[in-house]
Parts: C-alpha cells; structure tokens; sequence
C-alpha cells in the first residue's frame, strides 16, 4: 500500500449497495459532500445476488403456471420453461454482475466512490484499503454511515465446513440448473430458491427445522406449502440436519436426525442472515460485541448508533442504516432508513434537529415500529406489513382479527379455483387496522393499500368508503370490512 495525504468530506458512507447510494444521494441533495467506500459491485447485494436475479429466476415459472390456469389460454402453452433462456433473462436483469451504469450514476450525482474496504480507526475517521493499491486516510466533518449489509449464518452442521455448499449469492448466479438440489431453511429465500429451481427442471428437497416461512401466519404459509409439493418439492420440515457429506462422484449425502438420507448435487444454505459488521473498527470507538455475541448495533430513529465515542465536541456522528443497523433486512426499507438518515444528517448539519425528532416527521424511521411491508414471490405469493394477531396481542394491544378465503370475482378471473386467504389485525381501541396478510396468486400488488392504510391510521369506517374496482383482487377489501361488521 502507498500512502496518501488525508482527504475530507461531509460524510463518509461505508458500502454502496442501495442503501449507501440513497444516503450519499440524500445528502448531497442536502448540499453535503459525501464519497462511499465499496469493495464490491456498486448497487450491493439486491442488485447481483438477491432481490434481483431470484425475482428474474421466479417469474418465468409463474408466468407460465398462470397461464396454465386460465381456459383459453392453458391450451395454448405446450412446452416447458426455458431454463437457458430464463438465465440469460437473470443475466440481463443483473446487467451480467457490471456496475458500469450504477458508477457513472454516482458520478452524475456528485458522490465520489472509492474502491476499497474502509475501516474505521477513531470518531469521525474511516481507514481505507483502496483496490487501486493505495491507503486513503478520510475524515468525515458531519457524519461516517455504516451500510455493509448483511451476511448469511450459516449453522453448525457436522461436516458442513468440509464441502462446497452454496449460499444465497451461488444459487442465483448458476450457471445451470443441477439435476437434484437441496435447500437448507424454510424461510423466505429457501422457499423462493426451492420454487425457482423446481420450475427449472431441478429435483428438489427442502429440509427446515420448524415449518415454512414461521414469521407468517400458518394458513399464508400452508398455502406456499401446497404450491410447493405441487411443484414436486420434497418438503422435509421440523427435521434436523445431522450430517453432511461429500461422495466420490461430487454429489452430497445429508443425514437427517431420523437417520434418513437425502443426495443432492448442490446444496444451498439458506438459514437467515446478520448484519455483516466485522473488520469495521467498531470497537476503536467504543462500540463492542458483548457476552461473546455477534456484534449488534442500536440505533436511534434516525439511524444515530448508541454508545460511539465523542471527538471531542458531540458523539453524533456515527449512523447505521439498512442490513447492517438490523431492523429489518429488506431492501424496500433499508432504502427508507437511508432517506430517513441522509436528511437527519443534513438537518443535524444545520443545527435543526434539537432533541428527539416528532414520530413521523422526514427524519425518522417510524414505519420500522409500524408497517414494515414484505412479499414472498413464491407462488402463491404471500404479502404481509403490520404485526400479526400474536405479535399484537404479546405487545399488549387490545387487538382482534378477521380473516377469509380469497374468493372474489377479480381472483376467479385470475385463474380457476383460485385459492388465497386474507387477514386483517384491527386494533379495537383506535379502530384502525394494524395488520393485513394476503396469500395467494398475485397478491403482491394488495398490499401498499394495506400499507398505507396502517401508516395513514384511516378510521375502518372511513377505509368502507374506498370501493374496490369491480372485478379486481382488491374486491376482498371489501369482504374483510363486511366480515368485520361494516
């Protein structure tokens, strides 16, 4: 490394995935100088190997299934999917692992990028290893942002660090479709992988140890289940992984805690992810792991992280947004805490934040507490925001539910024998809805109405009055409400 002579800037965002971009882009727009450090692809995680390619991997199955269940058109499909053409498709969608585009939009933007792992060595002051070679010592004047995303966990599995696996980043940039493929967790990107890779032409296994998506209601994720099998998943839930296996011919042999085995020629860890915080220097600013855990921040709600070491004149300086500050591993909201943070910066930068900013307002992240909207692009897809009746009820909240198969005239028209379930969570003291969850074919676009019902705290007797099109999915709004005693 050859050294440099410091450099300043506002502020310092370390990473430039999607939630680094939208801080830098906020201040910046707020009249701050800002650079990010990256010492991978610009545009992160959802970009090249999440969000992106799964969804691309996804939606020619889908396309393909609901066209088989709409007359008229069933008879006209005869072949099966694609799978070269489906990649090359996900290749297109990732522009083919290039951030040329997402690069020259920083540069239109006025950020400046540095290629580098950056590592922070004192409050206000990022180290970075810079890939060009060279050592760049930064100071930031306002504000360093920590926005490195989230790693995947992988658990203790007797002979699992002996074999090549892969994690969520192999399965969606395959190169080709194997023949017989196991995932390991039945969460979200389990189950949307398994899916993918069944409609692809791959023999696949789920092996989970509870049952599906167990942050969702059971009747949305007894649904998903449904589609999986048909799909011909092997579903093996509330099962232990006991032992894992390579043999000679490459493939790989998993021993489950009844003794059964299962062989598959790849296997995707899929078991959850964290905040991927090592080897930032957090603990040169006071900022540790405790009891031997995996570091975690706490993070205001504006994105301030709790307990960073003062310069001297404030200790308001270090913030977390997205995956790395661990509220809510999404991309959709970690791009909301960014917006949040970037325009809390600029207004601490102009002396107008005093105190704890009013729930609500441009600088804080109150939907983290309220409406955190997510989608499962299985199909049926599952869409969610809100606590469930459980989650509301543990809170304390004087909560109750109304819920109801999807059978409207709009989901008739989607396919035949169509099959979802809807839940509203109503809290009976404000009389406004908490919580919706809908399972099924295309509910997906059903749920930014939940959403903004609940941030909009619309009185249910007011929310009767917004009649849904005739005939749309949205027809079961009004079923809900009627169920309800509206």
């Amino acid at each position: 490394m050859t050294a440099e002579s410091s450099r300043e800037f506002d502020v310092i965002v370390i990473g430039a995935g999607a939630v680094g971009e939208n801080v830098a882009d906020r201040v910046v727009r707020g009249g701050l100088t800002a650079v990010v450090i990256e010492a991978e692809l610009v545009g992160g995680e959802c970009s090249y190997w999440a969000c992106i390619p799964s969804k691309a991997l996804l939606r020619p199955g889908s396309a393909l299934h609901a066209a088989q269940l709409v007359p008229g058109a069933a008879e006209a499909v005869t072949e099966t999917l694609d799978a070269s053409a489906a990649l090359k498709h996900r290749d297109w969608f990732t522009a083919r692992w290039q951030d040329h585009s997402q690069v020259k939009w920083l540069e239109d933007t006025g950020i400046e990028l540095i290629r580098g792992r950056g590592r922070i060595t004192g409050p206000r002051e990022v180290q970075v290893d810079g890939l060009d070679g060279n050592s760049y010592a930064l100071k930031a004047t306002h504000a360093v942002v920590v926005a490195t995303g989230s790693t995947p966990t992988i658990p203790d599995i007797d002979g699992l660090k002996d074999v090549p696996y892969w994690t969520t980043r192999g399965a969606t940039s395959a190169r080709t479709i194997p023949e017989r493929f196991m995932v390991v967790g039945g969460g979200v990107a389990g189950v949307e992988l398994a899916q993918a890779f069944a409609r692809l032409g791959a023999d696949v296994a789920l092996v989970a140890r509870g049952r599906l998506l167990s942050t969702f209601p059971p009747e949305a994720a007894k649904l998903v289940a449904a589609g999986l099998r048909a799909d011909g998943v092997d579903l093996r839930l509330n099962a232990d992984m006991h032992r894992v296996e390579k043999n000679d011919d490459g493939s790989l042999t998993v021993t489950l805690g009844d003794g059964k085995t299962l062989t598959a020629d790849k296997l995707l860890v899929a078991s959850g992810r964290h905040p991927a915080l090592a080897n930032l220097g957090l603990e040169n600013v006071g900022v540790e792991a405790q009891n031997d855990k995996p570091l975690r921040l706490t993070t205001d709600s504006t994105g301030l992280v709790e307990g960073a070491a003062s310069d001297g004149t404030s200790g308001l300086w270090l913030y977390a947004a997205g995956d790395a500050a661990g509220k809510a591993l999404l991309t959709h909201q970690g791009k909301y805490e960014a917006r949040a943070t970037g325009d809390a910066i600029v207004a601490r930068a102009a002396g107008k934040i005093h105190g704890a900013p009013q729930p609500w307002s441009p600088v804080v992240q109150t939907a983290n507490e309220h409406a955190i909207p997510s989608v499962v692009f299985t199909d049926p897809e599952v869409a969610s925001v809100g606590p469930t009746l459980e989650q509301a009820l543990i809170r304390g909240i004087n909560a109750t539910s109304v819920e109801l198969p999807i059978n409207v005239s709009g989901s008739q028209l989607l396919s035949s024998g169509y099959k979802g379930w809807a839940q509203l969570v109503v809290d009976e003291d404000r009389k406004v809805i908490l919580g919706a969850t809908f399972a099924g074919p295309g509910v997906a676009e059903l749920l930014h109405a939940a959403t903004i019902a609940i941030v909009g705290e619309i009185p249910l007797e007011r929310l009767w009055h917004a009649v849904p099109s005739f005939p749309t999915l949205s027809e079961v709004w009004l079923r809900l409400l009627e169920k309800y005693g509206l």
